[in-house]
């Protein structure tokens, strides 16, 4: 292994021209730590979003990426759980464990679990964050089980389509909003139900809902307050748009819930089982080499996730 890798960093904020391929040392792992040899690494909307305002990493010079899928290179003091060669993936600690972006990666070890033979690189690595996010809204928080009426809005996007399987596997009824060109993909997915957003308002025609797990913003927030019982929970990952229905949900007596996606070696076992099982099915909209990081980060290409590749399989 050298002693210096390649990894996409920027040193001021702004738009994909200021991401830049640079030289820097490999990381050593530290303590519980291990060190990862990049196959592939996702993109999310979080990376533009701090790419451009620091929102959660701070003033750069910074790498981004948090979603890693490749082969543990070394092991720290006390890692008893992998070794070199091992093929993981995971999803390096949110936020301030930022740095997938890079030919090399060091996290802590349980932040990783062995990746399924049933995904290759490519597919495992669009799994942790967005994965993550899904299974820590329905099952962890919402604590969606057999029978729970959920709406999932955005069923298409990175958290969405991962979310309609999720609430599916454990016996839900979904409901998907998508666009017109992404309803056959999510009912596809399994979703009982499809709404086109593009014609129809989804506060419009359904309504007694258990779950509405929220991805979009604007005004849906507010839309979803009204499709859900009392006693129901909307869960947003744009945690900052529910304050302006904070007092509504209280008066009708919905819980609301702002999601931020933690490290979790449990939820990533449980990731692992359901994709290893053929229950979780990652879609890839598109894939972009690592030097092609700012075209990633800006295009959106269709359903599912957008990953960068470092490694050909079986390199």
């Amino acid at each position: 292994m050298n002693d210096t890798m390649q990894a996409i960093s920027q040193d001021e904020l702004g738009g994909p021209e200021v991401l830049k391929s640079v030289t820097v040392a490999v990381p050593e792992p530290g303590l519980g730590e291990i060190l990862v040899r990049v196959h592939a690494a996702s993109v999310n909307p979080v990376d533009g979003m701090n790419r451009q305002t620091g929102m959660f990493v701070g003033k750069p010079p910074f790498v981004l990426g948090w979603d890693v899928s490749g082969t543990v290179e070394a092991i720290g003091p006390g890692v008893t759980i992998y070794q070199p060669g091992d093929a993981v993936f995971g999803m390096l600690p949110f936020p301030h464990g930022h740095g997938a972006h890079a030919q090399y990666a060091v996290g802590p070890a349980r932040a990783f679990v062995p990746k399924p033979d049933r995904l290759d690189h490519i597919h495992a690595a669009a799994v942790p964050l967005s994965g993550l996010t899904a299974w820590q809204a329905l099952v962890d928080t919402a604590r969606i089980g057999e029978g729970s009426r959920v709406l999932i809005n955005g069923a298409s996007g990175g958290v969405g389509h991962f979310a309609v399987q999720i609430a599916k596997d454990r016996g839900a009824h979904v409901i998907g909003v998508a666009s017109t060109a992404n309803t056959d993909f999510v009912r596809a997915l399994g979703a009982d139900e499809v709404i086109d957003y593009t014609t129809t308002d989804f506060h419009r025609v359904v309504d007694n809902l258990d779950v509405v797990l929220e991805t979009v913003g604007g005004d849906s927030p507010a839309k979803a307050l009204d499709v859900l019982k009392p006693g129901g929970i909307l869960i947003s990952t744009l945690p900052p748009t529910l304050a302006a229905i904070a007092d509504d949900a209280r008066t009708r007596g919905i819980r609301l819930a702002g999601i931020f996606v933690e490290a979790d070696r449990l939820g990533m076992t449980a990731l692992a089982d359901l994709a290893a099982a053929g229950r979780l099915i990652p879609t890839i909209s598109a894939t972009y080499p690592l030097t092609q990081a700012g075209i990633a980060q800006s295009t959106k290409s269709g359903p599912g996730k957008t990953v960068l590749t470092l490694v050909s399989e079986g390199a």
